[in-house]
């Protein structure tokens, strides 16, 4: 296939699936280096491809719109006539906009959708390799010639998201912090949330006894739950040593701070995709999700915490808002001994 194609991605949404197409756009740029590679995403969600090198135009959808804004979306799309659509959403929308933007060739993800349903609906693993979703994406391509590159993903953030965590560390960073933490503690759905008493007792210990300063991160819905954790953990070591950041920070200011952690520890959110692009060591709490969805950490150090021997895992590939056997015992019986053990570990803390 001649370089010099017109491309089109199309991932609208959200955090970590738009995170993990970093290496799909860059390995197609290795392999067309000379192509107009565009990406079509939703502007909520724009930030974390703005500043790609490897993208000539970015290409927002403003979903508020409904239909009328898709129709003209589709129209604008036609105009540029793009000779290849790499579908990795493949979503009602996505079908809608590839199909009306009458592109010379498509390419579209395969979610795996059968076996995912098997698995959690009848505990039948029906997959064949644990592939993780940044190389599903890369899959799309294969009929291209592109390779993987190995180098796991990327977020571009510009100096001035640096220059302001740098001025925030500033004030809360004092001389006898030895470790910082970085910790995104909620998530979208409450069965992915490990508990929050948890959290203060780990976060309390890795203040007392690594003398660790704890950056919370997380959106402006998650603050308030934040706050809790991060107050009473200064209540309890007596410190200031807890700094809730969630709904004060961008999602580049927020990729600008993890690369001050040392570790970041969360449950399975975007914000562990995100830490992972920066190419920080993660420590990640996983309940009804497991590795076959393709959504644990990649192209970085981490260890997985999650318990292997429940039979009613998994439950779903989201989450969902109660635990349906009502024990939620894939978050109540991991400790937060057992995950100060594994942060301890991966930073090689004797």
């Amino acid at each position: 296939m001649r370089d010099a194609e017109k491309i089109l991605i199309i991932r609208l949404s959200s955090i970590g699936d738009i995170i993990l197409s970093s290496p799909l756009i860059r390995c197609l740029r290795n392999k067309f280096p000379n192509s107009q590679i565009d990406f079509l995403v939703r502007n909520e969600y724009s930030d974390l491809v703005k500043y790609n090198p490897h993208l000539n135009k970015v290409i927002e959808f403003d979903i508020r719109g409904g239909f009328n804004s898709l129709k003209q979306l589709t129209r604008q799309l036609k105009q540029e006539n793009y000779s290849i659509v790499l579908d990795i959403h493949n979503s009602l929308r996505s079908r809608y906009i590839r199909h009306f933007s009458k592109p010379k060739s498509v390419h579209i993800i395969d979610k795996r959708i059968a076996a995912r349903f098997c698995l959690i609906n009848f505990k039948q693993n029906l997959y064949k390799k644990d592939i993780p979703v940044a190389e599903r994406y890369l899959e799309t391509t294969k009929e291209l010639g592109v390779e993987n590159d190995k180098k796991g993903l990327e977020i571009f953030i510009h100096d001035n998201h640096q220059n302001k965590i740098a001025e925030n560390l500033l004030q809360v960073r004092s001389s006898d912090i030895k470790l910082i933490v970085g910790v995104a503690p909620s998530a979208k759905h409450n069965t992915k949330k490990w508990q929050a008493g948890k959290y203060v007792e780990l976060l309390a210990r890795l203040v007392s006894e690594q003398d660790a300063l704890v950056l919370a991160f997380g959106g402006i819905e998650d603050k308030k739950e934040i706050d809790d954790i991060v107050n009473k953990v200064n209540e309890i070591t007596c410190k200031q040593a807890a700094v809730n950041f969630a709904g004060e920070l961008s999602l580049l200011e927020n990729a600008a701070a993890f690369d001050y952690c040392n570790v970041v520890i969360t449950n399975d959110t975007g914000l562990m995709h995100l830490a992972a692009a920066r190419k920080k060591k993660v420590v990640a709490l996983f309940g009804p999700t497991v590795r076959e969805f393709g959504f644990f950490p990649y192209g970085t150090e981490n260890i997985v915490v999650e318990d292997k021997t429940l039979s009613c895992r998994p439950c779903s590939h989201i989450g969902s808002k109660t635990c349906p056997k009502k024990h939620f015992k894939c978050m109540q019986d991991i400790s937060s001994e057992k995950v100060y053990t594994e942060v301890k570990h991966i930073l090689n803390i004797q």
